[in-house]
Formats: structure tokens, C-alpha cells, sequence
């Protein structure tokens, strides 16, 4: 669970409006269903996400942002693709293979 503590949380959609603030509600869910505390959960549009991507430690979007994110795990930063953007067990399930969950 610690693997999450104090990193720095993006969660980005086509506009930062609505499915990116569902997608940074359903990431907290799982945050605090594993008692883990971010240093930051933010969420906001692909655009910003692109270049905002390096200076977080985690980032989920959907599936279809995917290559939007190319060459951010290069550099140290995890992505985190979802079909269902909205899907707390998803996003677990995703943090669970990226070994970021026990």
C-alpha cells in the first residue's frame, strides 16, 4: 500500500471536465479503500495531461489517450489505461498489475 503514499496521482480525459473528475472520485475510492494518502490527485484535459505527465508519478486515462502519454513510462512515470474510466475495481485491478497494490 505504501508503494502510493506521497506520489503524485493525474487522471485526464478528452476535456478535464467530466469523466476526468469521475475518474479522480473513482481513484480515490480506491485511495482510501487502502488507506493510501497522495501527495497530489488531480485531474484534468488530455492536452495539459500530455505535458503535466513527467512530474507524476501515476497516470490513468482511457484507453483510447493511450499514445497521447508515448514515452512518459521511459521516464519513470506509470500509465495507467482504463476501458471504464469511472470503474473503481478497474482502476484496482490496473494498480494491482502494475504492482502498486498488494
Amino acid at each position: 500500500m505504501a508503494k502510493l503514499d506521497n506520489k503524485k496521482l493525474l487522471a485526464c480525459c478528452a476535456n478535464g471536465a467530466g469523466s476526468s473528475l469521475m475518474m479522480e472520485k473513482a481513484i480515490d475510492k480506491v485511495m482510501k479503500k487502502y488507506n493510501i494518502k497522495p501527495a497530489e490527485l488531480r485531474h484534468c484535459p488530455v492536452s495539459e495531461g500530455k505535458t503535466a505527465a513527467r512530474n507524476y508519478d501515476v497516470v490513468f486515462c482511457a484507453r483510447t489517450f493511450v499514445k497521447t502519454f508515448d514515452g512518459v513510462e521511459k521516464d519513470g512515470t506509470v500509465l495507467i489505461p482504463l476501458r471504464n474510466v469511472m470503474s473503481a475495481p478497474e482502476i484496482e485491478s490496473a494498480l494491482k498489475e502494475k504492482g502498486l497494490l498488494d
